[in-house]
Formats: C-alpha cells, sequence, structure tokens
C-alpha cells in the first residue's frame, strides 16, 4: 500500500505484489484527525501557529509517499516494506526556480544529508528537502534531478547541474531496507502531492518505519507564532525522528520514558542499549535571515532535542536545515539584489521559537505514530497515550 499524505482527504495509492503497477483511486471521505500532544494535555512554550505545523509558514508545502505491504518473515527484496518519501518543498513548485536562503548544522553526523557543502558554500537551498530511509538516499537524489529536467526551465546547453538535499534514517528494524524499495516514481509521488494545509504524521512518508526513543516514531511538526513586538514572524519545524534510548525520554520535564518502561524493542541485538538511530530536522521561517543566521537558527534545534532527554549518541545522525522564505529573488544572477536582514540582536525569539517547536514536533511524531509490526514479526508499540496523560499527572504537568 502506498499511501500519500499532505492533509485530510487527498489521494491514495494502493500497491499490490501481483501488479507493477501503480493504481490511483480517489479517497473523498475525510480521514478523523488524530490526538497530537496538547490535546493529550502535554504543556508547551510559546504560542503556536494556526495549524501548529510546518505550513504555517507561507509558500512552504509537504507531500508524503508511504508504502506498507507484506509481513512475517524477512525476504530481502521482497518485503515486508515499512518505508517511503517525504518532501519539504520551501516555496512550493517555485522551490527549485526561486531558491531560499539556508543553513544547516550537524549535531552528530553518523548519518547523511547530501548537497549541503554547496548549501554551505553558496548559503542557498534549490528545490526540495528530500527524507527517506538509509539505503534510498541514492535513487531520491536521482529522482529530485528527474524531476527538475521534466519541469525545470529549459536547458538547451545541456549545462545546468543540480546537488539535491535528501536525508535519512534507519528504518532497517521493521523496513526491508536492503530490498531498495523506495523506487524513482515514489520520491516524485512525494514532490508532485506536497500541498500547504494540515499535514499527516506518525507513520508517513519517510518516518513510516522509525522508531523514536523505544517508541513507534516517524514523522512529526509544530510552528510558533512570534508577537508582533517580535515582527510576528513564524517558524515552523519538521522531523523524521528515529533515535534515543526509552530511559532518557522526557516530555515536560518528566521522565516518562523510566516511568513507561514496557516494550522495548531491540532485545537480543548488540546495540540494546545504545543511544543509536537518527532525528532529520528541517526549520522553516519567513523571518528575513541569512546564510549565516540560518546555520545558527539550525544549531538551536540541538536545545529541543535535550528538552526531550536526547544525549545525540554516537550511533546517532542528528541532522537539520534551516530556510527562509524571505528575500524571494535572492538568487539572481543578472543583477544586484536588495536584502532583507533581522538584526542579530533581534534573533532571540526567532531561537526561542526554534528550540520551542522542535521539542514539540518530536512529541507529536510520537502522538500520532501507531504500533507497528515489520520484518522479523519485529514490534514496535506507540507511545500509550492514557500512560502518558498518567505520568504527566502524576508529576503535576498535564495541562488543563
Amino acid at each position: 500500500m502506498i499511501r500519500p499524505f499532505s492533509f485530510s482527504c487527498v489521494p491514495v495509492l494502493f500497491w499490490s505484489l501481483a501488479i507493477s503497477s501503480l493504481a490511483l483511486a480517489q479517497n473523498n471521505s475525510p480521514t478523523k484527525p488524530k490526538p497530537r500532544a496538547r490535546d493529550l494535555g502535554v504543556p508547551f512554550d510559546g504560542p503556536p501557529g494556526p495549524l501548529n505545523a510546518i505550513t504555517d509558514v507561507s509558500g512552504v508545502t509537504v507531500g508524503h509517499t508511504t508504502l506498507i505491504f507484506g509481513e512475517g518473515r524477512l525476504q530481502v527484496g521482497k518485503g515486508p516494506v515499512r518505508t517511503g518519501v517525504t518532501a519539504v518543498l520551501p516555496r512550493g513548485k517555485d522551490s527549485m526556480t526561486n531558491p531560499v536562503f539556508a543553513g544547516w548544522w550537524s549535531l552528530n553526523g553518523n548519518g547523511e544529508m547530501t548537497g549541503t557543502t554547496w548549501v554551505e558554500e553558496s548559503g542557498f537551498l534549490e528545490g526540495p528537502v528530500m527524507i527517506t530511509n538509509t539505503h534510498s538516499v541514492g535513487v531520491v537524489r536521482d529522482a529530485v534531478i528527474q524531476w527538475r529536467v521534466n519541469h525545470g526551465q529549459p536547458d538547451p546547453t545541456g549545462y545546468w547541474w543540480s546537488l539535491p538535499i535528501v536525508a535519512e534514517t534507519w528504518d532497517g528494524w521493521l523496513n526491508d531496507i536492503n530490498g531498495f524499495h523506495v523506487k524513482p516514481e515514489h520520491a516524485l509521488h512525494a514532490i508532485d502531492s506536497a500541498a500547504s494545509g494540515p499535514l499527516e504524521e506518525g507513520n508517513v512518508g519517510g518516518g513510516t518505519g522509525m522508531v523514536c526513543n523505544g517508541f513507534k516514531g516517524g514523522i512529526g511538526t509544530a510552528s510558533r507564532k512570534l508577537d508582533a513586538k517580535d515582527g510576528g514572524y513564524t517558524v515552523g519545524i519538521l522531523v523524521q525522528c528515529n533515535y534515543g534510548r526509552r530511559p532518557d525520554l522526557r516530555i515536560a520535564g518528566v521522565p516518562v520514558g523510566r516511568e513507561i518502561p514496557d516494550g522495548v524493542p531491540y532485545a537480543g541485538t548488540s546495540f540494546a542499549n545504545d543511544d543509536h538511530g537518527s532525528i532529520i530536522v528541517v526549520v522553516a521561517t519567513d523571518t528575513p535571515l541569512v546564510a549565516h543566521q540560518l546555520k545558527r537558527l539550525a544549531r538551536r534545534v540541538s536545545l529541543g532535542l535535550g528538552r526531550n532527554g536526547s544525549i545525540s549518541g554516537n550511533g546517532s545522525g542528528d541532522i537539520f536545515i534551516a530556510f527562509s522564505t524571505a528575500n524571494s529573488g535572492a538568487a539572481a544572477v543578472d543583477h544586484v539584489v536588495d536584502l532583507k536582514m533581522l538584526p542579530n540582536d533581534k534573533l532571540g525569539p526567532v531561537f526561542a521559537a526554534t528550540v520551542q517547536a522542535t521539542e514539540e514536533a518530536i512529541i507529536n511524531a510520537m502522538i500520532a505514530a501507531e504500533t507497528m509490526t515489520g520484518i522479523e514479526n519485529h514490534k514496535v508499540i506507540a507511545l500509550p497515550h492514557d500512560k502518558l496523560r498518567e505520568v504527566l499527572k502524576k508529576y503535576n504537568r498535564l495541562a488543563p
């Protein structure tokens, strides 16, 4: 089954093992919204945007392709499959032709985000940010270039080149990761289906087979709206979370992982007690920031992880990228461009919003994720909502 999700009423693709082609079906019945962290009484700092999502930043669109089929014993190349692709487009379909200022940061580099050396050098992000599983980075990267060739401006000389941003986390506990099930059409579909509006979270897109703090992880999002006195800007976060140990998990300052010790995955493995896995974080803002300021913003993601108990272990690839949708046209090649830039002395509220929204996006991913069984009947349980509320109440941290 391939499930593209950007918002509630969307086309749905179904995968059939007996048929090699993809069949497209229309689903017009609205899905019941999943509860989010705030709905369960988890307290957070800072006011969110209307959607509490990265798409609160005007122009940003997100698309997913979700691959789920097969069960039981692992047969490499056949499944079971629990994986997918997520696409974040800073300026929607104009992302290829109108780059954004960007900066990136690696808290711990046991992971991959392609194209970042050119982001570092040029200060610009051209095209989407793609997120998938560790062994599908190459095919997704090539698909992004194919998408640009198919949809971009004519290139009669053939001199055009591209260094796409593709990031990854490892889903090999649940997914046949060595079966290479992500194909170019899946990446293309994630880009083409990208939309604004409310976003699906949890077991979706690149986050389908991910594990976070010993519970089911995946895709999560959140946003913050700055006060008018601070410019009224918006900061949005999208995470693909696949990191952390159960004992380290803290929610609203409460040691939730220690209070809910049952059902930890990876039993019998050499890495059962390690902080391994990864997290990819995308930061979007309409604040007028330039490249070096966005690198500083990307660094602040680390503090949001710390609020939730992360120590960024040796086996974790914790890589973040931040971009600004302000200064449209700044990458013009044939004339001098005038820019707007928030003074460095005014960055404090933007930093705070980034930390706060990162913290919440991770918890939203875990709240939305559902229990999943994958290869070899490996089972990863979802964070139990009732027990979470009980623990927060025990520590007097349950919001009314």
